[in-house]
């Protein structure tokens, strides 16, 4: 099978899950109404609640939920083989993914824009919400750490990419401006927007910027992080419409550029090159390097983002609900956000079985677990678009390498914002009112700490990022419970949520006790991983009982009134 057939059925599959499966899911499942009065409408407020045309939103919540994970996360998992990937990225998002950000989204914009710890509290119980936030404070965490040490990596590795990275502020600044305050319409505003960012990729590859091993008292590596974590802030506390949303709206049409230059290559060097790309790896790898997991169940926490990851549903619940104009636009932001993660996730397979030179160079780079990533990513996909359409290597690895670091930067500063949200709702519970400023700074002071707990290289970034996959994949399945419970509520066909949330807890809770078992092997001990382990197993036990609870309280009760999404039941506040 060669890569432009996986490529066409890979496709065929996502756009098919968002023409038939996403309708079905907003009309008979989540009963969309644009007489609904959304949350940004409600609760306006012009810096958190904003009312925002759905390609601009769609463009923040898939730029927020997307950062290098779909990248990282195929580009190791494909030394199982390609198949089993291709499988888990395509069928994941349709019946997965899809089901998981665009539920999410729905329940929240019905409770004025409620965070998922919030709508636990809600829905499951008091007892299991605090569990809950404790989950969500970890995930959030690892998040803003490991993606400021990517993105470090990237900037240092191709300094080429350095110029764009942060030239893409201003042009998000420029978009802003001219969206919000001129009234420019939409579309020209995106063809300049994105000129300008293009021009930017050009000139960062004559010009590239590599800092010296000493720059202002430290290193490059020190540098950057301390830079990333100073813009992150800076950016998680301004009004959305000034930076968040023209930068994730101009990164989203960024990446689909990308993604058309990437899948054109493998059309174009497939139909129109006299040497066609090969498939160098293999459909199930059979021969995988000692030390490798197996693939059930790490395959279905490895790919998080890019099949179905529950760090999507913090950003459904934390941002894009009390953005949304109408209640319609859900299956657009939420569905298709889901659905071009998994587009990236597909290009990603596409480049590392199609653009490593040869078998031999394949296996070279995945002699061990783990290795892969990003690196492989930029390196296979850089030479599919010098083969297939001609553009120098140089360039195509500026290309998507500025592609990674954007939107690594973007979940960075959502994740940043999402664990200020965190802090806030912790302080709430303990009749500590915290505002936006001290909490962000207590968010950047935890932030670097971890960071830097390891060296000023930022090596402790990536401390406690082992635990990422089968933590994130838990939440995943915590947020499709509380969807279920709702759908119950209401008298609505659960089985939608119901079916990814049994598999999605089945593996991910397997996974999380077989890491339990890695950390305490003799050569590998890791008792920190282990502690933090222990407790999110304890907390994702406890919570599934809750919701089991709540479900059966749920089927029990009179159904709730459709119309009274607002109405409490004084006894469910107070478990």
């Amino acid at each position: 099978m060669g890569s432009l057939l996986i490529m066409i059925i890979g496709l065929a599959m996502l756009i098919a899950g968002y023409l038939l499966y996403s309708k079905f899911l907003g009309r008979k499942i989540f009963k969309l109404d644009d007489s609904f009065t959304t949350p940004s409408h409600e609760l306006h407020d012009g810096v958190d609640y904003v009312p925002t045309n759905k390609y601009i939103l769609w463009g923040h919540h898939f730029t927020s939920v997307a950062g290098a994970a779909p990248i990282v996360g195929p580009a190791i998992a494909v030394i199982w083989g390609w198949l089993p990937a291709l499988l888990w990225v395509t069928l994941g998002t349709v019946f997965f993914a899809g089901m998981h950000d665009f539920g999410t989204l729905w329940a929240s914009e019905r409770n004025k824009g409620r965070s998922i710890g919030a709508l636990s509290a809600r829905y499951i119980g008091k007892r299991g919400a605090n569990l809950f936030l404790i989950v969500i404070f970890l995930l959030l965490l690892m998040v803003i750490a490991a993606f400021a040490v990517v993105i470090k990596n990237l900037l240092i590795s191709t300094p080429s990419a350095v110029i764009p990275a942060w030239g893409a502020i201003g042009v998000a600044l420029i978009v802003g401006v001219c969206v919000y305050r001129l009234r420019v319409p939409l579309i020209p505003v995106t063809i300049v927007g994105v000129v300008l960012l293009y021009g930017l990729i050009v000139l960062g590859n004559y010009v590239p910027v590599a800092l010296p091993d000493d720059f202002l008292g430290v290193g490059p590596a020190t540098f950057w992080i301390v830079v990333l974590f100073a813009y992150g802030a800076i950016a998680s506390l301004l009004p959305v419409w000034v930076l968040l949303q023209p930068r994730d709206y101009i990164n989203g049409v960024q990446l689909f550029i990308g993604l058309i230059l990437l899948f054109g290559s493998v059309l174009t060097a497939t139909l129109f090159s006299a040497t066609k790309p090969e498939i160098v790896a293999p459909a199930i790898n059979t021969a995988v390097p000692e030390g490798t997991p197996s693939m059930v169940p790490l395959l279905f926490v490895t790919i998080a983002c890019g099949a179905i990851s529950g760090f999507h549903g913090m950003v459904a619940s934390g941002t894009s609900s009390k953005q949304l104009d109408k209640e319609t636009d859900a299956r657009f932001v939420g569905y298709f956000g889901a659905v071009g993660e998994g587009l990236l996730a597909l290009g990603t397979v596409l480049a590392i079985i199609g653009g490593i030179k040869s078998t031999a160079a394949w296996h070279e780079i995945y002699s061990a677990f783990g290795e892969g990533g990003v690196g492989a990513f930029v390196q296979g996909g850089g030479a599919l678009m010098e083969h297939g359409l001609g553009l120098p290597a140089s360039l195509s690895a500026t290309v998507l390498a500025t592609m990674a670091v954007l939107f690594a930067a973007t979940t960075m500063d959502t994740g940043m914002r999402l664990l200020r949200f965190v802090i806030q709702e912790v302080g709430d519970a303990v009749k500590i009112k915290i505002t936006n400023v001290p909490a962000t700074l207590l968010v950047v002071v935890i932030g670097l700490g971890l960071t830097f707990s390891q060296g000023l290289g930022g090596e402790g970034g990536l401390r406690i990022w082992p635990l990422f996959g089968t933590t994130n994949q838990l939440m995943a399945s915590l947020s499709l419970s509380i969807i279920a419970v709702i759908l119950i509520r209401k008298r609505r066909n659960p089985a939608p949520a119901l079916v990814p949330l049994v598999f999605v807890f089945v593996m991910s809770f397997w996974a999380a006790i077989e890491q339990l078992v890695s950390f305490t092997t003799p050569g590998s001990q890791d008792w920190l991983l282990f502690a933090i382990d222990v407790v999110i197993i304890i907390a994702s036990i406890w919570v599934a009982i809750e919701a089991i609870q709540a479900m059966r309280r749920a089927w029990a009760e009179p159904p709730e009134d459709p119309d009274a999404d607002e109405k409490l039941v004084a006894t469910r506040e107070n478990v």
